[in-house]
């Protein structure tokens, strides 16, 4: 009997012993910060400010909701997560937290997030956050994952919604600068995971999830790399272009897209048995994301006080 299917048979029965830590770290806060912070920028970017209080719930609120798909995410795959060096000591796969618990905590959370989104601050941005926890959760954990190596490139949709929620937060509608935000995101996750799956194959193929090093190969999935690299780079530009975004920041996310393309190719020329490149890509994929996005904020403000002078 797998992890999973024992975790199950006595998720309604019994507490565990679990710390506030160890609830916490259901959250996978650090894909919550990510969600958190490209959401703010959404907010932020918009041409409609919030009411601080007002946009203070939306954030909380959308943190919450992505905190709670990452808690149903790990019920789900407590039993692949038992498999792989990297998931293994998560709650509750080593137990400390029970299925149950893990299940009912994602749920309440994800409740509790689009209700207070929707009825403090707008429906629109509520149904999005519903609809990520939704596609994470059951699209992409409990299909997309164990069923095709182009898990993350669909199940990519789900990360890249937060600054098109936050968006939403402060305008009650969808534009064309947050959809920019969004591709960035979207074309950014397959070199990501793709980077780490490199140097984590053996967990993937001990856990039997068709990642595409796995499915494809690694030269196949060191070409595509540097195709989303590729794609990814100019799109890094675009917020200049349609006016959200100044020379400055054109010149600052060519250089950083420059840099996803050369860390991209030094994963390509390297032989198979080197995972160092792949490992400096996935390092520095962090990176770009969060410096375009910074960049981006810091941009619009700077851009709005010079204005107001």
């Amino acid at each position: 009997m797998s992890v999973k299917d024992s975790s199950l048979k006595d998720s309604g029965i019994g507490l565990s012993e679990a710390t506030t830590a160890d609830f916490f770290a259901l959250l996978k806060p650090r894909v919550m910060a990510l969600a958190v912070f490209t959401a703010f920028v959404g907010l932020v970017v918009a041409p409609s400010g919030l009411n601080p209080i007002i946009a203070v719930i939306a954030i909380g609120a959308i943190a919450v909701g992505a905190g709670a798909a990452g808690a149903l995410n790990m019920w789900y795959d407590a039993d692949i997560d038992a498999l792989m060096s990297r998931t293994s000591k998560r709650p509750v796969p080593s137990g400390r937290v029970t299925a149950g618990e893990a299940l009912s905590f994602g749920l309440v959370l994800s409740a509790l997030s689009v209700m207070t989104l929707g009825v403090l601050v707008g429906w629109l941005a509520a149904s999005l956050l519903a609809f990520t926890i939704f596609f994470y959760v059951v699209i992409y954990t409990m299909w997309l994952k164990r069923s095709t190596p182009q898990n993350i490139v669909i199940g990519g949709a789900a990360g890249a919604l937060p600054p098109v929620i936050g968006w939403a937060a402060a305008t009650g509608q969808i534009g064309i600068e947050s959809l920019v935000l969004f591709l960035v995101i979207f074309l950014w996750t397959p070199p990501h995971f793709w980077a780490l799956a490199l140097f984590k194959i053996g967990d993937y193929e001990a856990a039997g999830i068709p990642m595409m090093p796995n499915v494809a190969g690694q030269a196949s999935t060191k070409r595509q790399i540097l195709i989303y690299a590729l794609l990814l780079a100019p799109i890094g530009v675009l917020p200049w272009p349609l006016g959200f975004a100044s020379g400055f920041y054109a010149a600052a996310s060519t250089a950083l897209g420059g840099g996803f393309i050369w860390h991209a190719w030094k994963v390509l020329a390297a032989p198979d048995q080197e995972m160092r490149p792949a490992r400096t890509l996935f390092a520095y994929s962090i990176f770009y994301l969060f410096a375009i996005f910074a960049m981006l904020l810091t941009d619009t403000v700077v851009m709005r006080a010079t204005a107001a002078n």
